[in-house]
């Protein structure tokens, strides 16, 4: 028969002198308690039994202090010939089922009984220690087991930068007494121009690493100092789970790895840090940082050294909010809004004063209407849910976006960025001369990301130009000219010999102009099939890949280390060597911006750039020379309407008199890429 777990009144004499039997089996671990103690706390609804073929096989006694909102556990029996059935489990989780008003459960057991690993079992931390009544002066350890309560003070949202877990190896060099040799590494995240930038967390597990902490004095002390840094309280059953994953991740990739305490209480590390929803933990464990790989194919946290925190805390941060690879493991569908669905979306997205609730619904349903014809479009994620809508339409030679808004999710940052280029590239395709947004109540990830692409505030709400010219910078101007008059906005006197930071900023902002006769260099790269599939889907792959979001945005592509005069910013030219097995290939295929070139070791450059990309580490390591390797991060490709094979691509070095080489990544004059731009966008 099934256990059972049962709420006891003091009337019921059979079942309280059941408990009280049993109890009095332990009471050396238990300590003396009086039958009249155990029915004052069943009257008071403290008592529950563990009842299996009619007898009682274990019970808790606990106490609901009225002038406090914890419970606190008195007793925690089982019956030896009963224990390893889960019974323990099911009386704590009886204890929460009947008590969701309170906040948590606390609970004290001597040190000496060494019961940690049942306490850690049932997702009990330690949060403290006392001394005994006892004339021993035994220490007694306190145990808390949350009951899943927000928190108003560690859940908060923090105003800094990145926030960075620690485990014990890094908040020793921090916080002990007595910091070990080669803590400065570690001390330079206290740095005060990193004030600003990191906040320090800790998980659950760092309770229990105090713990064994073997000097009273010294225990004390960390255990005070932990006020300093912020406390994740991450769901204990999301932990459980992914600690099996991480646990069996970690001895498939590393065989006979020993499944011992010390493997687990390391990946719980990563664990706790995954389910808090960071992304980001920092030791100088060698063991923990030897599953880094694990750690981020499991649960997408970078385990790294505060040396790494420290010198890239920009990188870290920006691969914690903006993640286009992950856009392309997601699948996103994209599809119009259907008609008298509009009230079923209120929910998903951010409205307020006159635009709220039934007056947005409302607002959507008018777009049916009038003389411009209006696409509403809506964005589910791989579950169903809504993540984006925006309404488009051309007014003229304008694309206008009346309706955008992004939902709170893990990659709305990213989806935003996406989004706008998006909307770029369909005033391209329209023949727009402007994009002009005048949703008021963009996201704040949205705004931000308008910004960055060149978006001004215009009649209370934000304009871009798109200038689809590739030629010098006269030809660039004077069609930016009209579109800025129009828009109110003052003229940009653009000159020949633009410095290429200069060209490149106009190039973002006006995409997708090219100023030809910029000091801005053109490089063309040739690149594997493999990998164009990979990263740009051409040649198409064999299984179709959705293209809902179109390219992701920004990625990363990686060669040798050697120097091809490359320099940043850049244009890149893509052209896809001849494959093996007859894959198709020899062609340029189309055209990036290169906005960083970085050499170093293959483990470094892929904990930084690895949030942009399709390449594991296996395949970085590949490409390196003499234990280094160079990434090209480049952002805003244009896949061309029509490749431009090679023999069409000699064709036109020799009609300028221009030479180039597919070796390797080589140096072009802008005048071939304005050619072979151009070639790739004929429309006859």
């Amino acid at each position: 028969m099934a256990i059972k777990v049962l709420s006891v009144s003091d009337s019921q004499d059979e079942l309280v002198d059941a408990a009280v039997a049993l109890g009095d089996r332990y009471t050396k671990t238990l300590g003396l308690m009086t039958p009249s103690a155990y029915r004052k706390m069943a009257a008071d609804g403290g008592l529950l039994v563990a009842v299996e073929n009619g007898a009682v096989i274990g019970y808790t006694l606990f106490g609901l202090p009225k002038r406090s909102t914890h419970v606190r556990l008195a007793h925690l029996c089982v019956a030896e010939e009963h224990r390893r059935k889960g019974v323990a489990s099911l009386l704590v989780q009886a204890i929460k089922d009947r008590n969701p008003q309170r906040v948590g459960i606390k609970a004290k057991c001597r040190r000496d009984y060494k019961l940690s690993g049942m306490w850690r079992s049932l997702g009990f931390v330690p949060r403290g220690e006392t001394l005994g009544r006892g004339r021993d002066g035994e220490t007694l350890d306190g145990w808390w087991l949350g009951l899943g309560h927000p928190d108003l003070f560690t859940d908060a949202e923090s105003d800094a930068l990145l926030v960075v877990a620690v485990d014990h190896s890094v908040f020793v060099d921090l916080r002990g007494h007595t910091p070990p040799d080669g803590a400065e590494e570690s001390q330079t995240l206290d740095a005060s121009w990193l004030s600003d930038l990191i906040e320090l967390a800790y998980t659950p597990q760092m309770f229990h690493d105090l713990r064994d902490v073997d000097d009273a004095a010294e225990r004390k002390h960390q255990r005070a100092a932990l006020s300093g840094l912020r406390e994740l309280t991450p769901e204990v059953e999301a932990v459980a789970a992914r600690c099996g994953e991480l646990l069996q991740a970690a001895q498939q990739s590393q065989p006979g790895v020993p499944d011992d305490g010390s493997l687990r209480r390391r990946l719980r590390y990563v664990a706790e840090t995954s389910c808090a929803g960071l992304q980001v933990i920092a030791t100088r464990d060698p063991s923990l940082l030897q599953l880094a790989d694990v750690a981020w194919e499991i649960a997408r946290v970078h385990v790294v050294s505060p040396a790494v925190v420290t010198l890239h805390v920009d990188e870290l941060r920006q691969a914690q909010v903006y993640r286009p690879a992950d856009l392309m493991g997601t699948d996103f569908r994209s599809g119009e809004v259907a008609p008298d669905a509009e009230d079923s979306l209120v929910a998903f997205f951010d409205q307020s004063g006159s635009d709220s609730g039934v007056a947005f619904a409302e607002r959507l349903r008018s777009f049916g209407h009038g003389s411009v014809v209006w696409r509403r479009e809506l964005l589910r994620d791989g579950g169903g849910h809504p993540v984006a809508l925006y309404v488009w339409g051309m007014d003229g030679r304008a694309l206008k976006v009346p309706v955008l808004r992004t939902a709170a999710h893990g990659l709305e940052e990213t989806l935003a960025r996406q989004l706008l280029f998006q909307l770029k590239g369909l005033g391209r395709d329209c023949g727009a001369e402007t994009v002009h947004i005048t949703d008021a109540h963009l996201s704040p990830a949205a705004k931000a990301a308008a910004g960055d692409d060149g978006f001004f505030p215009y009649e209370a709400g934000l304009a871009a130009l798109v200038v689809d010219v590739c030629g010098s910078a006269e030809e660039v101007q004077a069609a930016a000219s009209s579109s800025s008059r129009e828009l109110g906005r003052q003229q940009v006197e653009l000159a020949p010999g633009l410095p290429a930071e200069v060209a490149s900023s106009v190039e973002r902002a006006w995409w997708p102009a090219k100023v030809i006769d910029s000091e801005m260099p053109s490089f063309l790269v040739p690149i594997e099939p493999r990998w164009s599939t990979e990263l740009f889907n051409v040649p198409a792959m064999l299984l179709p890949r959705s293209e809902v979001l179109g390219i992701s945005r920004e990625h990363v592509y990686y060669r040798s280390s050697g120097r091809r005069g490359e320099s940043v910013p850049g244009r890149l030219l893509w052209y896809v060597s001849k494959g093996a097995n007859g894959q198709e290939g020899q062609m340029v295929i189309g055209s990036s911006r290169l906005d960083e070139a970085v050499i170093d070791t293959p483990e470094a450059l892929f904990s930084r750039f690895e949030h942009l990309g399709v390449y594991g580490l296996e395949q970085v390591q590949v490409v390196a020379t003499s234990g280094h390797a160079m990434a090209l991060r480049f952002s805003d490709t244009e896949i061309f309407p029509r490749s431009v094979s090679l023999k069409r691509l000699d064709s036109l070095a020799k009609r300028l008199g221009l030479t180039y080489s597919l070796m390797s990544l080589s140096k072009i004059s802008n005048e071939l890429f304005q050619a072979v731009y151009q070639e790739g966008h004929r429309r006859t």
